[in-house]
């Protein structure tokens, strides 16, 4: 074919129906005029050859057929096809444009809670292991603290001791009511020893963190679950099996024979230890009493020693921890009903009762009972805020750390998660967006070639029909 445009522009197109070959023809009229003979026919081959293909098109109308069977496929599947792609790719960014912003959020929300829980602790998130442990230095200021303000109480305590002394008239109202914030009001915070025994232990033997306060690269140096911690509390078992020091003291074990069957042990000396001793027989009344039990300093005195839990302080020990916060917790209780028992007006049955109260307990207005309950609260808030809880936690359960640790690390996880994934929607959005570019075009070719197909069918049907008017209806008007 000759270099024309717009013969290459007609040939480009992915068909050619009749009507594009009558626009061909036309145009070879004038690139192929040199080639016409004296008859006013074309001697060139491509004006035969393209006329022959108008000719066949003509032949009981195969054009027309040929022409509604494309128009009814651009109207029935190609602009249909199209516009469902393009609606599609709307929608589908749409989706990306919603999950973007849920991912961001999320980002955004997971970031806002790790970082609202490390403040919570008191700690940067960069080393979070580390940071948590070290947590631990401020618990004895935190305790030494509360041991101050437990003074405060007092005035509450004596007052909910003398209430109950009045009310119940028992004798030892004072050694059962609160004991134990008794015991920090007066001693303040001694040992678990002294307060379950009512003696100051002259040795305090400290037992091991259970979480190491020195972490190599965040590492913890405590003893697999799948181990026994044998401490270090004097005994050395070393690789002479025949000697061990106890307390520091040398005790020399000439041979200790396990056999099956037997119930003694053979010592140098010849003697025998019989196994067969009872609780009642041995003078241990309560297991309780292990710890209690002394050390010869090697002239016949005696040593109390606090081992184990007893070694701890009141607020250390999870236990008598827990007990305290029972007792303020009640204390707190009962300054509240007291608080609304006094504020009740023309209660006279009530007025009746404390006529024989003692002044402490008459003399006292609402409003002193209101400040001796916000001390309480006070108190009561400072040992059960989150920070305070995750630090017991800390210090009684090393796997705890673990289980923080990795809660925190989750958190920022996550974020890089969600990071991760709003990045792939953008991606995703561009790509489909990129489609949507490419089809919108398409479609509005082809609606444009439909449009001019329906215009050559009507022409070429009213022509057949003395040129009456001729209308093709149905999909292609809402095109």
């Amino acid at each position: 074919m000759p270099a024309v445009e717009e013969i290459t522009q007609l040939l480009a197109g992915t068909y050619i129906n009749y009507f594009h070959c009558l626009q061909i023809i036309e145009l070879l009229k004038e690139t192929e005029s040199d080639s016409k003979n004296i008859f006013g026919r074309y001697s060139s081959q491509r004006m035969k050859d393209w006329q022959e293909v108008v000719k066949l098109y003509e032949k009981d109308n195969v054009f027309l057929a040929e022409a509604a069977q494309l128009l009814i496929r651009n109207v029935n599947y190609e602009v249909p096809s199209l516009k469902k792609q393009i609606a599609k790719c709307q929608q589908t960014q749409e989706e990306c444009n919603r999950k973007e912003e849920e991912y961001a959020k999320n980002a955004i929300q997971l970031k806002e809670k790790f970082y609202e829980t490390c403040k919570q602790l008191g700690i940067e998130g960069v080393n979070i292991r580390k940071e948590l442990v070290s947590l631990l230095n401020d618990l004895p200021d935190i305790f030494s603290r509360v041991t101050e303000r437990m003074m405060d109480l007092n005035s509450a305590r004596e007052y909910y001791v003398e209430f109950l002394n009045f009310t119940l008239k028992r004798d030892d109202i004072k050694q059962i009511c609160v004991p134990l914030i008794g015991h920090l009001i007066e001693k303040g915070n001694t040992t678990t020893y002294e307060w379950r025994t009512g003696t100051v232990p002259e040795v305090v033997e400290g037992s091991q963190p259970k979480v190491p306060l020195d972490m190599d690269n965040g590492q913890s140096s405590c003893v697999p679950d799948d181990q026994i911690d044998f401490g270090s509390d004097g005994i050395d078992f070393g690789d002479d099996q025949s000697s061990s020091t106890l307390n520091g003291d040398f005790v020399h074990v000439d041979k200790i024979d396990f056999d099956d069957g037997e119930q003694a042990i053979s010592l140098d000396d010849g003697g025998e230890i019989n196994w067969d001793i009872s609780v009642e027989t041995s003078g241990i009344s309560d297991l309780a009493e292990v710890s209690e039990s002394v050390t010869d300093k090697g002239g016949g005195d005696s040593v109390r020693v606090a081992r184990g839990s007893d070694a701890l302080t009141l607020l250390d020990n999870p236990e008598t921890r827990s007990l305290f916060l029972n007792e303020l917790m009640e204390l707190k209780g009962f300054l509240s009903q007291r608080i609304v028992e006094m504020k009740t007006e023309g209660d006279v049955l009530l007025s009746s009762q404390f006529q024989e109260a003692p002044a402490t307990v008459q003399l006292q207005t609402a409003d002193e009972v209101q400040k001796m309950l916000d001390m309480v609260t006070d108190i009561l808030t400072q040992m059960t805020n989150v920070r305070m809880k995750h630090l017991c936690l800390i210090s009684d359960s090393p796997k705890y750390v673990d289980r923080l640790t990795e809660s925190l690390r989750q958190k920022l996880e996550q974020s890089e998660k969600m990071e991760l994934s709003k990045q792939a929607v953008m991606e995703r959005r561009k790509t489909i967006l990129e489609d949507q570019r490419q089809l919108e075009p398409k479609l509005d070719l082809i609606i444009k070639k439909t449009k001019i197909l329906q215009k050559q069918i009507e022409d070429t049907i009213s022509k057949q029909y003395k040129n009456r008017p001729v209308n093709i209806m149905g999909g292609i008007s809402v095109m």
